[in-house]
C-alpha cells in the first residue's frame, strides 16, 4: 500500500515538472536561441527520473529459479527381512508368573463364601447347588415382587421345588413371621411340592414349629454347609424321621 501511494506521488511530481518545463520551453522558444539545447536537457532529465522511479524498478524483470527444487528429505524405515526377524530377541518372560485358572461354567461357590455374598449372589449360589444335585429348569427369580420364591426348579424325581433364600449373619435368625409369609405363597401361589427356606443363619423355635406344621424344609447354616460340601442331603432328599438341622419339616417319604 505504501509503495502504491509513493508511486502515484512520484508520477504527479513528474507530470507537474514536465508541464512547467514545457511551459518554460514554449515561452523561451520565441526569444531565445538556446531552445533546442534546452529541449534535449529537459528530455534527458525526464528519462533519468523515469528510470529511477520505484515503479520502474519494481516492474523490471524478475529473477526466476532455474535449478531443480529439492524435495524434503524423509527418513524411510528399512524393511526387515525374514532373516532379520528370526534373529530378533524374544521378550523376556517372568518365570514366576502363573496364569490364574479360569472359572468353570456352573461352578458352585465354596461353603465359606456364602456369608460374604450379598443376597442376590446367595440366591444364585443356591440355584447352582440345586443344579449340581440334578435339578432342572432352575430359575433364580429373587427380587421385588417374587412373592417369596427366590429359586424355582424341578427336582430329579420330577417334583416342583420352591426355595426362599435368607442371607443372614450369625446374630440374625429367621423368625416365624418370615416363615408365615413364605408359607402363605409357596403352596397356594407357586404350587410347590417341595418348599424350603435356606439361610446362612439359624431359625427360631416358633419358625421351626410353623415350618413343621406346613411341611416346609428348614436348611440352616450347618445343613447348608453339609449340602454344599456333599456330606448332607439336599432339601428334597430329607427322609421323614431323620433330623436335619434339628427338624424334619417338609421331609421326603423314606
Amino acid at each position: 500500500m505504501r509503495q502504491t501511494v509513493l508511486a502515484f506521488g512520484v508520477a504527479a511530481v513528474l507530470i507537474c515538472g514536465a508541464g512547467l518545463i514545457l511551459r518554460a520551453i514554449w515561452e523561451a522558444s520565441g526569444r531565445n536561441a538556446m531552445f533546442w539545447p534546452a529541449v534535449f536537457v529537459a528530455a534527458a532529465f525526464l528519462v533519468a527520473l523515469w528510470i529511477r522511479s520505484p515503479r520502474r524498478a519494481r516492474s523490471g524483470p524478475r529473477r526466476l529459479l532455474t535449478g531443480p527444487v529439492e524435495e524434503p528429505s524423509l527418513h524411510v524405515r528399512p524393511e526387515l527381512s525374514a532373516a532379520d526377524i528370526d534373529v530378533l530377541p524374544e521378550p523376556a518372560m517372568n518365570s514366576s508368573y502363573e496364569p490364574e485358572p479360569e472359572p468353570q461354567a456352573g461352578s458352585v461357590a465354596q461353603p465359606s463364601d456364602f456369608a460374604a455374598m450379598d443376597p442376590a449372589a446367595f440366591e444364585v449360589a443356591v440355584g447352582q447347588l440345586c443344579e449340581r444335585a440334578g435339578c432342572v429348569d432352575i430359575e433364580v427369580t429373587g427380587g421385588a415382587g417374587d412373592l417369596g420364591a427366590d429359586v424355582l426348579g424341578t427336582t430329579p424325581d420330577g417334583r416342583r421345588m420352591v426355595i426362599q433364600c435368607k442371607r443372614y449373619g450369625p446374630a440374625n435368625k429367621v423368625g416365624s413371621q418370615d416363615m408365615q409369609r413364605f408359607g402363605g405363597t409357596c403352596f397356594s401361589v407357586h404350587e410347590a411340592q417341595i418348599a424350603a427356606v435356606v439361610t446362612t443363619g439359624e431359625f427360631t423355635a416358633p419358625a421351626q414349629e410353623y415350618a413343621e406344621q406346613c411341611g416346609i424344609v428348614c436348611i440352616d447354616h450347618d445343613a447348608l454347609m453339609a449340602w454344599a460340601d456333599g456330606t448332607g442331603p439336599a432339601p428334597w432328599e430329607i427322609p421323614c424321621g431323620e433330623a436335619t438341622a434339628g427338624n424334619t419339616a417338609g421331609c421326603a417319604e423314606g
